[in-house]
């Protein structure tokens, strides 16, 4: 049996997808969660951000993503409302300092969020940041 390819099937393009039936395949042996992922990093490169993966400690970031968790948390005898973004990247906590609650925050919006980005306990996060919803019905 020979293992040679012919250079139509994609096999030999590195980087290139291997046809319709290809990807079809892929969608359907991949997971909810690997396809939310991978629409969650289209968007952010579509909406020109950086992903949440490569963002570093002091960095100026514009990111986006789907809310995950929404919390109310007090910090220092502070209200301060924390929600986890993810892009299909990484989390990242965005942190409301003074707020008990805003509208339209909630689990499963988009949005996107800009702002500095700090390193605590491990996890980055953004402290209250300039923030744009996505409209309903993109979710």
């Amino acid at each position: 049996m020979s293992s040679v390819r012919h250079p139509s099937d994609g096999g030999d393009r590195p980087g290139k997808p291997g046809g319709r039936f290809r990807r079809m395949l892929d969608r359907l042996s991949s997971s909810q969660e690997e396809l939310h992922s991978a629409e969650l990093q289209q968007d952010a490169e579509a909406a020109g951000c950086t992903k949440i993966g490569d963002c570093g400690d002091r960095q100026i970031v514009k990111v986006t993503g789907t809310l995950r968790t929404v919390t109310l948390r007090p910090r220092a005898g502070v209200p301060a409302l924390e929600a986890e973004l993810f892009d299909g990247t990484a989390a990242l906590d965005v942190v409301w300092l003074g707020r008990r609650s805003i509208i339209g925050i909630e689990p499963g919006r988009r949005l996107i969020a800009s702002g500095r980005i700090s390193m605590s306990h491990g996890r980055r996060v953004l402290f209250n940041p300039k923030y744009e919803l996505r409209p309903l019905g993109q979710e």
